[in-house]
């Protein structure tokens, strides 16, 4: 059945639906990449809250989520930039998701990782009242908390240490004094400005080459403490150059969501690893290609992981933070929650039509368990809006 959608210029065009998805079914972690998928949150639908109230979750849906995540063989980061950290989910929200996922992980098996920032540091009219010791006392409680639920740390950039640090040498001390403390090797996370632009010039420099000198020392100031780093850059060229320069040992995680295929297959110096927010929509596809590379056939990984790229780059383009609209609102057509419903109201984040070629680029991927609610869904989507079908 034909199904009217409308494009960037409002006029509509007719499409038509898979009838069957991809056959892929749940399966054992992988050999030779370490794997994450950054997932979002489900909101509840029927808490009566304002967009900027704190964020009113449904548990059941969001470890349910996760559970998902697990049983194809990925590990979870918990509490990144995809579950609205910093946008409707605040630090007290983003704390009980990490206590609550880390003892869902323990009794499914599944391996997880928490993103650890200085969120309890708002902003306020007059600025940014506070120094570089708040800034690690605020850092420190959230390792602290992390540390305890049994998970991995990832440092997120901190949208306070951007606002207040005077140079390369404020990052050096903050960071160097955080993994000293961290009982375990950590993730470090560089976030690009597209994510956030409260992060802009992060390490002390706007040049990139001047920042990732900076980020670099870091590391090698402290390569025991560190497992591996998260580039979300959207550079591959950049992430290459990090990773061919990271000491023995130090994984590089792929945060780019515009170029995963490349980076992870690798090349004769090396590949990448990957935490990435796409791994959320793609989750089943993506292991599916991962365990084909596990057998080392790169084509057939690259096969399948491909043609995903369209629809990675169409959520994630420009203004990218919103990007979790459109993760959640595919979440809601496969069936994984009962609502297209976020915490801060960023469902309306997204128009019509950007969401509409999401339907269509995600059901040609066959990713979609059941395409007919996947229709529905959308139908009854478009009827909000006035199209008739």
């Amino acid at each position: 059945m034909t199904i009217r959608l409308p494009g960037p210029g409002g006029a509509l065009r007719a499409y038509e639906p898979r009838t069957e998805p991809l056959a892929l079914t749940p399966g054992t972690p992988f050999t030779s990449r370490t794997v994450f998928s950054a997932a979002h949150v489900v909101a509840d639908p029927y808490a009566d809250v304002s967009p900027d109230s704190p964020a009113a979750v449904d548990w059941d849906a969001t470890l349910a989520f996760r559970r998902h995540l697990w049983s194809h063989g990925l590990g979870v980061a918990e509490a990144m930039d995809t579950a609205q950290r910093g946008m409707g989910l605040d630090w007290a929200g983003a704390a009980e998701l990490i206590r609550r996922s880390a003892a869902e992980a323990k009794s499914a098996g599944g391996r997880i990782a928490c993103g650890v920032g200085t969120d309890q540091l708002a902003a306020t009219e007059f600025g940014h009242p506070y120094g570089l010791a708040e800034i690690r006392a605020a850092y420190e409680e959230q390792l602290a908390l992390v540390e305890e639920s049994g998970a991995q740390a990832i440092l997120m950039a901190s949208r306070a240490l951007a606002a207040v640090a005077k140079g390369p040498d404020d990052y050096l001390e903050v960071y160097g004094h955080l993994l000293r403390q961290a009982s375990e090797p950590v993730i470090l996370h560089w976030l690009g400005p597209m994510f956030d632009p409260a992060l802009e010039g992060y390490w002390g420099a706007t040049d990139l080459d001047a920042a990732t000198r900076t980020f670099l020392d870091v590391i090698a100031a402290h390569p025991d403490k560190v497992d591996g780093i998260k580039v979300s850059l959207l550079d591959a060229e950049r992430e290459i150059g990090i990773r061919r320069r990271l000491p023995e040992g130090v994984r590089c995680y792929t945060g780019d969501d515009f170029n995963y295929p490349e980076l992870i297959a690798g090349d004769d110096r090396g590949y990448s690893h990957a935490l990435l927010g796409i791994f959320d929509p793609l989750g089943p596809l993506a292991a599916e290609a991962v365990r084909v590379l596990d057998t080392g056939n790169t084509e057939g990984f690259r096969a399948l992981l491909d043609p995903t790229v369209g629809l990675s780059r169409h959520l994630f383009r420009a203004p990218t933070r919103f990007y979790k609209t459109g993760v959640v609102f595919l979440a809601w057509l496969a069936g994984h929650q009962s609502h297209f419903t976020m915490v801060g109201g960023l469902q309306s984040a997204r128009s019509l039509p950007h969401l509409a070629t999401a339907y269509e680029l995600a059901d040609g991927l066959g990713l979609f368990p059941d395409p007919k609610l996947a229709e529905e869904r959308m139908k009854t989507l478009l009827r909000v809006y006035g199209v008739e079908q």
